[in-house]
C-alpha cells in the first residue's frame, strides 16, 4: 500500500493546490497544480501493481525444516468422579 498511497497524497497536494489556485487567483499555481492531478492518478495503478507485486512476493511459505522427535505428554491426572444427582421429588 506504500506506492498506491504516495499517488493517493500526490493527487491530494494536487487537488488543494488547485483549490488555492482558484482562491488565490494565481494562474501558474493552476498549471502546476493541474500537473500534479495528473501525475497522481497516472500513477496509481502503477503503485497498485507495484504493491500488488510486493505483497504476493512477501506471502510465499517458508520452507520448513525437519523437526526432532517429539518427546511424549505425561497421561492427564484421572478426573475426580461424579457424584450421582439427587433424585427428584414427586411433589415438584
Amino acid at each position: 500500500m506504500r506506492c498506491t498511497k504516495i499517488a493517493l497524497l500526490t493527487f491530494g497536494a494536487g487537488l488543494l493546490a488547485g483549490l488555492a489556485a482558484i482562491a488565490i487567483e494565481i494562474g501558474w499555481l493552476g498549471r502546476a497544480a493541474s500537473l500534479l492531478m495528473a501525475l497522481g492518478i497516472a500513477a496509481l495503478p502503477i503503485g497498485m501493481a507495484v504493491d500488488w507485486r510486493r505483497a504476493t512476493k512477501t506471502a510465499r511459505p517458508a520452507v520448513k525444516k525437519r523437526s526432532k522427535a517429539r518427546t511424549r505428554r505425561a497421561a492427564a491426572a484421572p478426573r475426580r468422579p461424579t457424584r450421582p444427582r439427587k433424585p427428584v421429588s414427586p411433589n415438584r
